[in-house]
Parts: structure tokens; sequence; C-alpha cells
């Protein structure tokens, strides 16, 4: 159960952040309009949350999520593959810390973005991306393992349509994920229930079972239908403004 979550809304630039992806530049109110109702989405679920102030030093330090990962027992803080968002992780240690102990950071040469990190239960999926590299991985791993988790690596470098592995894949909890087809069948999630996305439904991967609900990105009626299906409260949210700038829903909090 969390009961917690740090959020951050996008500064005035926002627009100036990275992305891979060729949807229009964002709509700055609208972007805003919808990081409200996602805070108050969280709310709803239960958790308190601390809103910093936006951060223009850094146009895309909206998606907290990327600066640490939290584990049942303290933090890891983050490096960053995007050398423009280094300096996220030292803005938002303080908060970190005030929320659970730091344990320990990733180091030179390692690089590591929090959305390349799904936690399913005692076990962490770690993804090999364009912005996490193997000496980042494993470091994450090792420190996992003093921890007493366990952890695998998964390969997304030659999925071109994901920047991290949360994009094609989310934890529901009780053994079962979130898959885009392109993971589907790979050796990693064997043994797990797999809710597949059909091609047109992909960006819906990245959503977020928090207590008793699943925020996911509204538009996607085959996913949510397949949800409430199993039994899922559903809370529908509009991403479109971060869907832009190659974000997910999963991006915008660090969650405790």
């Amino acid at each position: 159960m969390f009961s917690k979550a740090i959020v951050r809304p996008p500064g005035a630039n926002y627009a100036d952040g990275l992305t891979r992806v060729a949807l229009g530049a964002p709509d700055y109110q609208l972007a805003l309009r919808q990081h409200a109702a996602y805070c108050e989405a969280l709310q709803r679920c239960g958790l308190e949350l601390t809103i910093l102030e936006p951060d223009e030093r850094y146009p895309d330090s909206t998606f907290v999520e990327d600066t640490a990962v939290l584990i049942p027992n303290g933090a890891i803080l983050t490096r960053p593959g995007a050398a423009s968002r280094r300096g996220e992780v030292e803005s938002l240690k303080e908060t970190v810390a005030r929320l659970c102990p730091l344990i320990n950071s990733i180091q030179e040469p390692g690089t590591l973005d929090g959305g390349d990190v799904c936690e399913a239960e005692n076990h962490f999926f770690i993804g090999l991306s364009e912005r996490t590299n193997e000496a980042g991985a494993g470091q994450l791993a090792e420190l996992l393992t003093t921890n007493s988790y366990t952890s695998s690596f998964v390969d997304i470098r030659g999925i071109k349509d994901i920047l991290h592995l949360k994009s094609g894949l989310a934890c529901l909890g009780e053994s079962r994920l979130v898959v885009i087809e392109a993971l589907a069948n790979r050796e990693e999630f064997r043994g797990y229930d797999l809710v597949r996305l059909n091609a047109a439904e992909e960006y819906a991967a990245n959503c977020v079972r928090v207590n008793d609900y699943v925020l996911l990105a509204a538009g996607y009626p085959v996913f949510e239908q397949a949800l409430r299906g199993l039994g899922y409260e559903t809370m529908p949210l509009e991403m479109s403004e971060f869907q832009k700038m190659d974000g997910g829903l999963s991006c915008l909090s660090l969650r405790r």
C-alpha cells in the first residue's frame, strides 16, 4: 500500500524538454490541468502529496520518477542517462530523504533512469535502454541484493517505440504484468500472468496500481475493459501533453 508521493508540476519551459516523438509541442496550460488532475487522483487513492515548485532549470523535471528508485526500506538516487537531467537528482535529494532514508546512489560511469525500473513484489526488472547502461543497472542490482531483493535485466535497446522499460511494462501485483507485444514473449516474464496490449493501445502500458485503483491513460477502452474484467477499479486520466514529451503516468510521481 502506498501512502505518500512526491510530484512536481511542469515549468513554463516544459516544451524545451527532451522528446523522441513527433506529436507536436505540448500546451502548457493544458499540461498544468492534466497534472493537477493526476495529483487529485493520487489523493483519491489515499496518498499524501509533497508538491514541489516547478523547476525551470530542468524542463524535464516534472518526470520525478527518473531521479530515484524507492524500495520499502529506503531510496537509491539515480544518475540519469541524459546529461541535461542530472541536476534534477540533487534538486530532489533532500525531499526524497525526508520521505525515506537514502541508501546509496548510482555512480559514474553508470547511468540509470527510474523509468527503467519496474518493481514486481520482491523482484525488480531493470531495463537496459538508451538511458540506462550496464554499469548503472549492475550497481542497482548489487544494491538490491544487499537489501534482500532479486533483480533481472531486460534489454529493450532493440525496441524503437519505447524509451524506458516502464513505457511497455507495468506490474499490477499478484504476479500479473501489463506488457506490450514486443515484450510479451520474453523469457524474463515467464511464470507471470500477462495482460497484453494491442498495437493501437500500447501507450496505455504505462499504468500504475495505486492501492485500490489502477490509474491509466484515458482513451484506451479495450485495455480499460480488460482491467475491469479482471476486477480492477480503473481511473482514466488525460495524458496527451505528457505523451508529447515521452512521459507517462508513472513518470510523474515518486510513490512510497
